[in-house]
């Protein structure tokens, strides 16, 4: 019988301090023997948004704590773990570090495998904890800092159909909140205030729509948005019409825009058959789910998501795409750096800036 591997995971990329204890099973996908996330959201509220600095502190006041409590509750010890795996980037640069070091030391010290993951492949990979998808597939990445269409081809081979050209997705609904005083995190206030408002109410653009491919652009909604609130004067109701106008938007927006991917991804891997996996911490939207869902039956697709649990920050996925790389004889040498910048397709045009020709 084939040995199953077993990886600690560790992810510091922005404001999630975690660990995780991740095997292989015999259905190819994982036994998650443990997944500790400590947030820090207490922390970052009355800011309104993360603070690098006071998020870096607290992954070193927390790292451990997190890392034993993974330890204890998969009740596996650090000597019977094949392999580490921390996230190296992309993100804040002062908050990967914490988890990268620490994650290379333990390598080092217990003498063990050491791979450093890309906190997009983590995503990428992630609906591989539960379910077993064939490759290649497309990829929609909706996060608080990615917004990108990808076709997943393999392990470490990812080709970027498109991508926002201004914000991401989870940055401007992270922005509506503030602007609509709705509280922090923005993603869920905002989708909790849209429950309670007319979708249709407020008449926001849709920024490149019909142009571009399926490259996306939320800049000029946000300025909508803004725009609209400052009419508001404290009126709830026309408050909560302005959040359901938003997300309303948004979800027009994934609508075509995945419509179109998923054509790009039929012409270029020439198959009917079709995957989309969502990730990324804003596919725990239940309101973009159900709209992807609608058009996955229109366009007659598979749509895939991961639990809800694994679409924000964790370290299950890191742990999980530490595994598959180990697999692919793809470690790393301890003196890696963190990378503020990292994208999974090294070839793919950056997308940002003035003088950008759509």
């Amino acid at each position: 019988m084939t040995k199953k591997i077993t990886f600690l995971g560790i992810e510091t990329s922005c404001d999630e301090t975690a660990a995780a204890i991740i095997r292989e099973n015999d259905k190819d996908t994982a036994d998650v023997l443990s997944n500790i996330v400590s947030s820090q959201i207490s922390e970052h509220r009355k800011f309104g948004g993360v603070v690098p600095e006071l998020a870096a502190r607290a992954h070193l006041e927390n790292i451990e704590y997190v890392i034993k409590a993974a330890l204890k509750e998969s009740k596996i010890s650090l000597n019977k773990i094949d392999g580490i795996a921390a996230t190296a980037g992309p993100g804040l640069i002062v908050c990967l570090t914490v988890g990268l070091n620490i994650g290379k030391s333990i390598a080092a010290f217990s003498k063990k495998p050491f791979v450093a993951v890309n906190h997009l492949e983590g995503h990428a990979l992630s609906p591989g904890l539960e379910y077993n998808i064939q490759f290649p597939y497309l990829l929609l990445l909706i996060s608080g800092g990615h917004s990108q269409f990808l076709i997943v081809k393999d392990i470490n081979r990812y080709e970027q159909l498109g991508t926002t050209i201004d914000d991401a997705l989870g940055e401007a609904f992270d922005k509506t909140a503030k602007m609509l005083d709705l509280g922090y995190p923005g993603g869920p206030s905002v989708e909790k205030a849209s429950k309670l408002g007319d979708k249709n109410f407020f008449k926001l653009p849709e920024p490149i729509i019909n142009k571009a491919g399926c490259n996306l652009s939320f800049a000029g909604l946000k300025t909508a948005v803004l725009r609209e609130s400052k009419k508001i004067n404290g009126n709830n109701e026309l408050k909560f019409n302005l959040a359901a106008s938003f997300q309303n938007t948004i979800n027009k927006i994934l609508y075509k825009k995945t419509s179109i991917a998923i054509e790009m991804f039929k012409k270029k891997i020439n198959t009917s058959d079709i995957n989309l996996v969502v990730a990324g911490g804003v596919a725990a939207n239940i309101s973009i789910r159900e709209n992807l869902k609608k058009l996955s039956k229109e366009k007659g697709f598979k749509i895939v998501y991961p639990d809800i649990k694994f679409c924000g920050d964790n370290a299950a996925m890191i742990a999980w795409a530490g595994i598959q790389r180990f697999k692919k004889n793809l470690s790393n040498k301890i003196d890696i750096e963190a990378k503020s910048r990292w994208p999974l397709d090294k070839d793919a045009p950056f997308m940002k800036g003035p003088g950008l020709k759509l």
